[in-house]
């Protein structure tokens, strides 16, 4: 999986045609590990000087358009047996990294017990992307326009990474990801498997997003979860975001406003405003900061009423 630590300004100016567009990679030796042990050799001999391809769909851009400049090519396709797998986990979930995007979407496992990621997996570009494309791929690129950063952490998950010398560690999603396109990932390790714990009993969810066209990348979008309390009050709400910030951000300050407050709508704008405070989206061509942010309030305030309502057993 991607580990890319392109500056944001130098790959917005080259994708829009800056002075060093190209659309052929640069060139790299091939390697195909036929075990995850060779691969995490791999990686431990190679380390910065190498680049791990899984689905393809976020690297293979970047090494057209020369943003990521690898000596090493490291095809992790043949692991799939090994670490491309859905199963149960001590009342949670443990999805294998190279699980495809389509293959979870499609899951009946994950549609009964973890309905904001299968909510938030069909907006993710195309169907033929989503075919290609891997759960563990997309969050070890960290895009923060992308939609399963976010699911991460509002589910709470845990992403297991290997190297060869320090062997396995747990990383907890909101340490995972540390800005644009960075994350926690040491350059001679591999996010081998994504572990989300039990669901909340009786919690609601909404996965809300902006977009300019179908399976374009959000402007903005807004993860969401809310339990209420047997008075109906909220117990815990949980939000957070993409596209409105140098990588994905979970807004602890409207999750402590919401606890305890009755569901309303002056509540649901008063979240949203307190959410805005850790928002700090930028201008690009397709939308300025200050739409960004109007549409975070906006979304903040639909997730939530959806979520509530979700919650109470009706309809979405």
């Amino acid at each position: 999986m991607l580990r890319g630590r392109a500056p944001r300004e130098y790959a917005r100016r080259t994708i829009e045609g800056g002075p060093f567009f190209s659309v052929k990679p640069p060139p790299f030796d091939y390697h195909a590990p036929s075990s995850l042990q060779e691969a995490l050799e791999l990686l431990g001999q190679f380390g910065t000087d190498a680049k791990v391809l899984a689905g393809g769909q976020s690297l293979v851009p970047l090494l057209n358009l020369r943003l990521a400049r690898p000596a090493h090519l490291i095809d992790i396709n043949g692991l799939e047996s090994e670490i491309g797998q859905v199963r149960t986990n001590n009342g949670g979930l443990a999805i294998g990294a190279m699980t495809r995007q389509r293959t979870a979407e499609k899951s009946s496992v994950i549609s009964e017990r973890y309905p904001l990621l299968a909510e938030a997996l069909p907006l993710i570009g195309h169907i033929q992307i989503r075919n290609r494309g891997t759960i563990g791929g997309s969050l070890a690129h960290a895009d923060p326009a992308s939609e399963l950063p976010a699911v991460a952490l509002v589910l709470d998950a845990d992403l297991v990474v290997r190297s060869k010398s320090r062997g396995e560690r747990v990383i907890k999603a909101d340490s995972f990801f540390v800005s644009f396109l960075t994350t926690a990932l040491e350059p001679d390790e591999l996010l081998v498997e994504v572990r989300l714990p039990g669901w909340p009993s009786g919690a609601g969810w909404s996965y809300q997003e902006i977009s300019r066209r179908h399976g374009d990348f959000a402007m903005v979008g807004v993860a969401c979860l809310v339990r209420l309390n047997a008075g109906g009050a909220i117990a815990e709400a949980r939000l957070a975001y993409t596209g409105a910030a140098p990588s994905p951000v979970r807004s602890r300050e409207a999750e402590q406003f919401l606890a305890g407050q009755q569901p309303s709508t002056d509540a649901f704008a008063e979240a949203a405003e307190h959410a805005a405070k850790v928002l700090d989206p930028a201008s690009d061509v397709h939308a300025s900061a200050a739409y960004r942010l109007h549409v975070a309030k906006v979304l903040t305030r639909r997730a939530l009423q959806v979520a509530v309502s979700r919650a109470t057993g009706g309809a979405a």
